[in-house]
């Protein structure tokens, strides 16, 4: 993290938060999914890269470790935008990946946090967070999301929000229409100090210009605590906005909110140190941490509240789609509905790399495909179903 507390107005509007969201059983099971082996392993691989400054090569190892996770979870290049930008002399990437929503797939919650580190590993500023969204990633990624969800992992957050500042500017603002952003999350040193009680979470609120938003803002931080409250075991304490990588979505009118570890916080002495490392900090706090993520993710990105996976929810829009012969050949055919008139498949091999693409063929010759496992991804109207595909 940059810099602390960079928000304070002399007075906060009183406003009347919502009650308490309702508890959902289904939110809590996936919260529940939270691996303490999963954020060990991350918080350890992400410190062993090394110091990562912007424009090195271990800040492109880290951008390159990030892609190989998604790529291992399931999700695909077709998911990922790389956005390459320079500023302040310096070149570097964030790495976007969209998960598509099933009622709203052109309005996003983005879930963010930066990769990059100076003096040190970052294992807290901010593998930490780096962690948690790359589980919170795992987790929602074959369960129905009502609002697409953008994971974003910004680079040059510690030289002054430079992948962030660019993303808004060059992506946010450059999209036409502008992107529609629902809410910003975003997670940055949560990690806590080891021998610590670790059991309180600051929650982030947007107290600065523009004022605009500042009462929305408000509305999705006490929904951030809540959500806290429901599926985690931590207990909620409120902050002011930092100077971190939601800065530039706030100074475009967007909602944001976020985490920030409470004990350690503004006075952490190994943040942006040679000694910011997973010795000095609670894993077991980024576990919990990790745990109102999801359950926050779900709520604002309105997560099915049953048990059937993204196929079983799309499968009613589509209808009954099959690829067939499985395993096939030559070639592959596809049955959809016959009110699918327009629609793509992209198949891809178990990496990410995409092989072909066909437009409203249900035919697809396949004969130049080597024998393995392969994805084919039906898309139609924003939605898509992905299914497994062997070749022999």
């Amino acid at each position: 993290m940059l810099r602390k507390s960079i928000f304070f107005l002399a007075s906060f509007a009183t406003l009347a938060f919502p009650k308490a969201q309702t508890f959902v059983q289904a939110y809590q099971d996936r919260a529940n999914q939270v691996s303490q082996s999963n954020i060990n392993t991350y918080l350890q691989e992400f410190e062993a890269i090394g110091v990562k400054r912007t424009g090195t090569t271990q800040n492109t190892n880290a951008f390159n470790w990030l892609k190989n996770k998604y790529l291992a979870l399931g999700y695909t290049t077709a998911d990922f935008f790389e956005h390459s930008w320079t500023a302040s002399g310096l070149s570097s990437k964030n790495l976007i990946v969209t998960k598509t929503g099933t009622a709203y797939p052109n309005k996003f919650v983005i879930i963010c946090g930066h990769f990059d580190s100076i003096n040190g590993p970052g294992t807290n500023d901010n593998g930490s967070g780096t962690s948690i969204i790359l589980e919170v990633a795992r987790i929602l990624k074959n369960v129905p999301t009502e609002y697409s969800i953008k994971f974003i992992h910004f680079s040059g957050e510690e030289q002054g929000l430079l992948g962030s500042s660019r993303y808004v500017s060059q992506v946010v603002n450059g999209t036409n229409p502008k992107m529609d952003i629902k809410l910003v999350i975003n997670l940055d040193q949560v990690g806590g100090l080891k021998n610590k009680t670790n059991n309180k979470l600051y929650h982030d609120k947007d107290q600065s210009s523009p004022t605009s938003n500042n009462a929305a803002a408000a509305i999705a931080v006490q929904e951030l605590a809540n959500c806290t409250t429901l599926y985690s075991p931590l207990s909620v304490e409120y902050d002011n906005a930092e100077n971190t990588d939601y800065v530039p979505f706030q100074q475009n009118g967007e909602i944001i909110t976020g985490y920030f570890e409470y004990e350690g916080g503004y006075n952490n002495p190994y943040v942006h140190t040679a000694n910011d490392l997973y010795v000095n900090m609670d894993p077991v706090y980024v576990f919990n941490i990790g745990k109102a993520a999801v359950g926050a993710v779900q709520h604002f990105a309105v997560a099915s509240k049953t048990s059937l996976g993204v196929d079983d929810v799309i499968s009613k829009s589509f209808g009954s789609v099959e690829f067939y012969p499985n395993p096939a050949s030559k070639v592959l055919n596809l049955k959809v509905n016959n009110n699918i008139k327009d629609f793509k498949v992209e198949i891809t091999d178990m990496s990410g790399k995409q092989i072909l693409t066909t437009e409203n063929q249900t035919q697809i010759d396949i004969t130049h495909l080597k024998p393995g496992i392969y994805l084919g991804k039906v898309i139609s109207n924003g939605r898509q179903l992905t299914k497994k595909i062997i070749v022999q």
